[in-house]
């Protein structure tokens, strides 16, 4: 928060920059595991130009840092199991894990590690942080938005966040194409990422 004074020959004013308004999640500090049987990580991707598709990685783990009071102190790791990507194709699905796209059996694991955290006003946030695929590491920016928290039937505390993101897929190394015969290509560039997320406050 900062602070900003403006004097006249008259009168002095303060002016105070105030932080984007927010729900009270002091509560909420501490850390969270990803419950990976009650999230979903997705994505979709242009196909032939004219539709997309949709699928998602079943397998992943991940451990989030929460600071209810000051939301830039929370963190995030993210880990996805590449081979258990599905799209609801098996033969899609077992060329996305070969050397064309993702090679998972050298590469098996991709990640996220947080680098910042700003909460942008009411239930929204932004969290920077650095995506590896491969063997190539870059920025990415997610959007997420603070669904709420709740006491399970089992006395865990769970916190959910709903999130999205758009990638380049080419600047990670993704580059497999082909060329269509009425014009552009098989494969968009862009990736839409969305992610809904349920984690549970370590004991």
């Amino acid at each position: 928060m900062g602070i900003f004074n403006r004097t006249s020959s008259k009168a002095a004013t303060t002016t105070v920059a105030e932080t984007p308004a927010g729900p009270d999640l002091a509560h909420l500090t501490g850390d969270y595991t990803i419950d990976a049987s009650h999230s979903r990580i997705g994505f979709a991707v242009r196909h032939a130009m004219v539709t997309n598709v949709r699928g998602v990685f079943a397998e992943h783990d991940g451990l989030l840092h929460l600071d209810g009071t000051n939301p830039e102190n929370s963190t995030a790791a993210l880990t996805i199991k590449v081979a258990s990507i599905d799209t609801s194709n098996t033969q899609r699905d077992e060329h996305l894990r070969t050397g064309d796209f993702f090679e998972a059996e050298t590469f098996p694991e991709i990640t996220f590690r947080s680098t910042s955290a700003e909460r942008l006003g009411g239930d929204s946030y932004r969290i920077t942080g650095d995506l590896t695929i491969k063997d190539t590491t870059g920025p990415v920016v997610l959007d997420l938005e603070y669904t709420g928290s709740a006491t399970d039937v089992y006395g865990a505390q769970r916190v959910g966040f709903e999130g999205s993101a758009t990638i380049d897929r080419t600047a990670w190394g993704l580059t497999y194409n082909a060329a269509l015969e009425t014009g552009g290509v098989l494969i968009g560039e862009k990736v839409k990422l969305s992610f809904d997320i349920s984690a549970v406050k370590s004991v």
